[in-house]
């Protein structure tokens, strides 16, 4: 079973995303030999500069779970122009059908859709025998343009794009255009800009200007034409697939309502899902998707092990029914602590009314199995994703619980994140999100902001008082 996911790297200068990067080189340079390793290192650059080269550079990694990469595309975006431009894309040699190019070009669909363009375009070399006098890539080539046919992406036609720049260039490439499904009817003004700006941009030391001209001024067309279907299998239909773009992925803790403490004052209740939940339904934006399962160690990466070890016992010895709730606070003396189950609870606690019970380990596990789900979704091509969990988290500090919160969900996911690129955590919640300032103080790969009620009347008290800002780190807004 050939299992992957792909995502976007935009940091090319994180250690995971290096990795990957020198991978993707390798494979480039298997399928595109006579590329200059100059232009391979320029890639770095593209990614680094946008206002330099005139585009933003996305690079869309497919990776299996021990972060092989199985294939790659380089796409990039003009915004002045309102289109995308398909540099490169390829898979690592191997099996023919892996399937894995045709999942990647479907996620950069996904991505120029989300950007609103016109579509992508991109460079093709030819099906025409006489436009090449090597024959030897013929195949190949027909076998390209038939793949980009099923997603109803064809050559431009009655241009001179494909026209060498040299007497000695050959196999001249086709300008091929996917409209991503929109029926867009291009008019001849908005081709011959961004012609323009792909033999600018793309080709600066290449192309001359008299080259460029004598290509713009041979689109006359109005609106543009593509030429007709030549591989598609007569009533076979495009392959559509429907962007993920305008959908929000929503993960719910099914396991929340586990943890439903009945007793007098404790007001974290399953009420907040079931609310939360009837009107979030209403919208039709939201698409549920199944909560995944993670190792501990994304949250022992957080959290002390000796608090997620008490914690994790503490609740498998109580009987069901039973809470007990901290009343003694010692200081915290990490050589000594406490022994007993129902003292140490003061221990890993901050206030007195946060009850540890059978069943809140199970739902504060379930919840960071959500959160993170929700965090991997975002790497797999969702704008937006939502967790929806109970217990909550943003009072859970790396060594204790409190506000009814055990687990702290939002730092667990940012840290996840945090290997591929800069992470903004922004706390909306009434009262001050400790967990987060504590656990990411010291830390400038996490940014975090909280909007919270005035500390001297709103839990947790103690912390979130106004200030201007915290060592450029953590910024407190009250």
């Amino acid at each position: 079973m050939n299992v992957f996911r792909i995502r976007k790297i935009t940091d090319a200068y994180l250690p995971t995303n290096s990795a990957a990067i020198l991978q993707v080189f390798n494979i480039l340079r298997a399928h595109f030999p006579s590329v200059l390793e100059e232009k391979i290192n320029e890639i770095l650059e593209q990614m680094k500069d946008p206002i330099k080269y005139g585009f933003s550079t996305s690079l869309f990694v497919a990776e299996d779970g021990r972060s092989n990469v199985k294939g790659f595309a380089i796409l990039f975006y003009l915004p002045d122009r309102n289109f995308c431009f398909l540099d490169y894309i390829a898979v690592k040699p191997g099996k023919v059908s892996s399937g894995v190019g045709g999942a990647i070009y479907e996620r950069i669909r996904e991505e120029a859709q989300m950007l609103n363009s016109l579509g992508i375009f991109m460079e093709c070399l030819p099906d025409d025998e006489k436009l090449c006098r090597d024959k030897s890539e013929m195949k190949q080539n027909k076998s390209r343009l038939a793949f980009y046919e099923r997603y109803g992406a064809r050559p431009v036609i009655n241009t001179r794009y494909e026209t060498v720049v040299e007497p000695a260039d050959d196999c001249p490439p086709y300008l091929v255009y996917d409209d991503l499904g929109n029926d867009i009817q291009l008019s001849a003004s908005q081709l011959k800009k961004i012609v323009r700006a792909i033999l600018e941009r793309k080709y600066p030391k290449y192309c001359p200007e008299a080259y460029i001209k004598m290509v713009v001024a041979s689109i006359k067309d109005d609106p543009v034409q593509l030429r007709a279907f030549r591989y598609l299998v007569k009533d076979r239909p495009l392959e559509k697939r429907e962007a993920v773009k305008d959908e929000i992925a929503l993960v719910v803790n099914d396991k929340h309502d586990i943890h439903h403490v009945k007793e007098v004052g404790y007001i974290e209740s399953p009420v907040r899902i079931k609310s939360i939940w009837r009107e979030i339904e209403k919208l039709h934006e939201f698409k549920s998707r199944p909560a995944r399962g993670y190792p501990d160690k994304h949250i022992t990466d957080i959290h002390n092990i000796k608090y997620f070890n008490y914690f994790k016992k503490v609740c498998d010895k109580l009987p069901e029914g039973k809470s007990i709730y901290p009343y003694v606070f010692p200081v915290r003396n990490a050589t000594r602590p406490p022994k007993d189950y129902s003292v140490l609870a003061g221990y890993y606690c901050i206030d007195t009314f946060t009850p540890l019970n059978k069943n809140a380990f199970l739902a504060a596990r379930a919840g960071v199995n959500c959160t993170l789900t929700a965090a991997e979704l975002l790497l797999e091509g969702y704008h937006t994703a939502y967790a929806l969990v109970r217990p909550p988290g943003h009072h859970a500090e790396r060594d204790v619980y409190g506000g009814f919160c055990y687990f702290n969900n939002a730092a667990i996911a940012a840290n996840f994140l945090s290997r591929l690129g800069k992470v903004a955590l922004l706390d909306i919640d009434y009262h001050h999100g400790n967990g987060q300032q504590q656990i990411f103080y010291q830390r400038n790969d996490v940014f975090t902001v909280s909007i919270h009620g005035n500390p001297s009347f709103a839990y947790p008290y103690f912390t979130g008082l106004p200030m201007k800002k915290a060592r450029d780190k953590a910024k407190d807004i009250t």
